[in-house]
């Protein structure tokens, strides 16, 4: 579990964070403050390991705060200004969002943020430890299992997730190179820039098609030489 407080002077966006954090499994709330003031005395008495950050605060703005701190944990900058977006980084922030946040986009800042905590504290990467990751589906978070996944379709705005499971795939609004980056490499390859399939899944490769036992798939010109490394081979 990582330890993480919000920083916002809006009661309205506060309670909304927190909303979208009670829904990250690997996230624990352990404090909300108004000001950057209340932060620094929660810092003082409590490992945190991420920040969730505003930056236009009366009194000490959130660019400020992070700058005073000696010790700086993961940092999640959320705003409705761009403008600071180069000022964070140059502060090392995990990453940075503009209001209003799709609830897609705050996992995946999540994600990265569980990644290099991870990293630093040397376990292993998330999709290296789980086997399963989490997606939105009509207001809630759906666990699917890495190796109930036959293949992915993207659809635009949308994935659709075809489990071995269910006759019926789960459809998620998000990007399918948004959903490749969730799944491990080792365990999936893209093979067209529509498709996306299990590895064990496959039974058959043929020069522009893969075969997930009856079901055939393209393999687009693109993605032919990760296809048929999986079989030992160079593209051809």
């Amino acid at each position: 579990m990582m330890k993480c407080i919000a920083i916002d002077d809006e009661p309205l966006a506060l309670d909304l964070l927190e909303d979208n954090i009670s829904m990250v499994p690997y996230l624990q709330l352990t404090g909300k403050c108004n000001n950057a003031f209340e932060a620094m005395e929660i810092l003082r008495h409590q490992q945190v390991d991420l920040i969730f950050l505003d930056i236009q605060m009366p009194g000490l703005t959130g660019l400020q705060f992070l700058e005073s701190l000696p010790n700086k944990p993961l940092v999640i900058l959320i705003t409705a200004y761009e403008k600071y977006a180069l000022e964070g980084f140059n502060l090392a922030v995990t990453d940075y969002l503009v209001k209003p946040v799709s609830l897609e986009r705050f996992i995946k800042a999540c994600n990265k943020a569980q990644e290099l905590f991870l990293l630093r504290t040397g376990g292993k990467t998330a999709r290296e430890e789980a086997d399963f990751f989490f997606v939105n589906v009509d207001y809630s978070l759906l666990k699917v299992v890495f190796s109930d996944i036959r293949w992915v379709e993207g659809l635009k705005d949308y994935v659709k997730i075809h489990l071995g499971s269910s006759p019926k795939p789960v459809i998620t609004r998000m990007s399918i190179k948004g959903l490749e980056e969730q799944l491990p490499g080792s365990r999936f390859v893209r093979v067209h820039k529509s498709y996306i399939v299990s590895i064990a899944a496959i039974t058959t490769i043929r020069k522009n098609s893969v075969f997930l036992d009856t079901l055939e798939l393209p393999v687009g010109d693109t993605y032919r030489d990760a296809v048929y490394a999986i079989a030992g081979k160079a593209g051809q």
